[in-house]
């Protein structure tokens, strides 16, 4: 038993897990988003989901079916690459990181909040509420995989080697990494025409919920990360 759950969290943290797990949130979120706006002028999207279809637009290109064949050119490489893996998957595991996503997501959400509450006496806020449950479903699933793909995998990242040029101790680069990219992160929910109004409250909320996915992404990988952002979110949305 001890040797199949070692098994487990060492695959299931990898790219080929996280890519397939990951997978249903892009399709699910475009479906879902086109769904619930259907009569809308213009779509309500991810902030980090209009970036980078901002680049797509900017180079001529059509930003889905851009955003769709990216998704599969880095499901070819990883299937190329990992090829010899595929043989050994395990669909229950796919089951298992959904079912350890969601104990993270309450868990995290939970034990912060009741943190602010016992220093600070404050609770976390809720999402926007100009639009509708269906609207905030959608863009739940954009959340969890846009912006942990860039908070997480392309800004922590990135800011661990620049900052580690200088400093030249790990340690301290990914500490300062991981606190300047939880601090964008909580920022960027406060940006642009639907963005919340701000709170103290909300701000250190999103702020430490941002450095503990930093901690379920460097331990346990991106794919459990998307779904542990995703279910807080449908967590809190359900409970509004």
């Amino acid at each position: 038993m001890s040797l199949q759950k070692s098994e487990y969290f060492r695959h299931s943290r990898g790219i080929v897990y996280s890519y397939i797990a990951c997978l249903p949130l892009l399709v699910l979120y475009e479906v879902l988003i086109r769904i619930s706006q259907a009569q809308a002028d213009y779509l309500v999207r991810i902030s980090v989901d209009v970036w980078f279809k901002a680049i797509f637009q900017a180079v001529g290109l059509n930003a889905l079916s851009a955003t769709f064949l990216v998704a599969a050119i880095v499901g070819a490489i990883i299937i190329f690459t990992k090829r010899k893996q595929l043989p050994q998957l395990k669909k229950n595991y796919l089951g298992l990181m959904f079912i350890e996503s969601a104990f993270y997501a309450i868990i995290l959400g939970y034990t912060i909040g009741i943190f602010l509450e016992f220093l600070l006496h404050i609770s976390s806020g809720n999402p926007i509420e100009q639009l509708s449950k269906f609207q905030l479903f959608a863009l739940s699933l954009g959340a969890g995989l846009y912006e942990e793909l860039f908070f997480r995998v392309i800004l922590v990242s990135g800011l661990f080697y620049l900052i580690n040029y200088f400093a030249e101790k790990k340690n301290v680069s990914y500490i300062l990494a991981a606190i300047i990219a939880a601090l964008l992160f909580s920022a960027v929910h406060y940006v642009g025409e639907f963005g919340d109004f701000f709170t103290v409250k909300s701000f250190l909320f999103r702020f430490l919920f941002g450095l503990a996915l930093n901690v379920v992404y460097v331990i346990r990988g991106f794919g459990i990360a998307a779904w542990t952002h995703a279910l807080y979110d449908l967590i809190v949305i359900a409970n509004m």
